[in-house]
């Protein structure tokens, strides 16, 4: 689907498995997290850019639903897109796939909120960044693989 964009790939490690033989929570949100940097780079958002406006970002909510779990020797793939741009605010929602078998196995909800780091409060999304994504927005409750 347009605007759905292939974020990230790993493996799951042997490591990141816990007691039970499964990749651990805490390695889904380290791969969503990671995937959420690459997502503003791959939309054309440049996080550099970004830091050199003085333009901040903050997480004020996630929210990981898992489905499906992973062993060691998994691979995994994440894509997703943003699903909602606001005045403050964007929201950006990821999937997560066996590489191999396309099995969904967890889904990320994120709100990310535009921060003033002089006040430590929220701010108005600046209008370059609401122009650039507000066409790039996925149904995401209707959205199919």
């Amino acid at each position: 689907m347009e605007n759905v964009y292939e974020l990230y790939r790993a493996v799951v490690f042997p490591w990141h498995c816990d007691h039970i033989g499964h990749m651990n929570v805490r390695w889904y949100a380290h791969h969503f997290d990671d995937a959420g940097f690459h997502l503003w780079t791959i939309a054309g958002v440049s996080q550099k850019e970004m830091h050199a406006k003085g333009v901040s970002l903050v997480v004020g909510q996630i929210k990981i639903n898992y489905v499906h779990e992973m062993n060691a020797g998994d691979l995994l793939v994440i894509r997703g897109g943003f699903s909602h741009v606001g005045g403050k605010s964007i929201q950006h929602h990821q999937r997560l796939y066996n590489a191999d078998t396309n099995v969904l196995c967890a889904t990320q909800d994120t709100i990310e909120v535009f921060f003033d780091p002089e006040t430590r409060t929220s701010a108005p999304m600046p209008d370059f960044y609401r122009d650039k994504l507000t066409p790039l927005v996925v149904d995401f409750e209707n959205y199919k693989d």
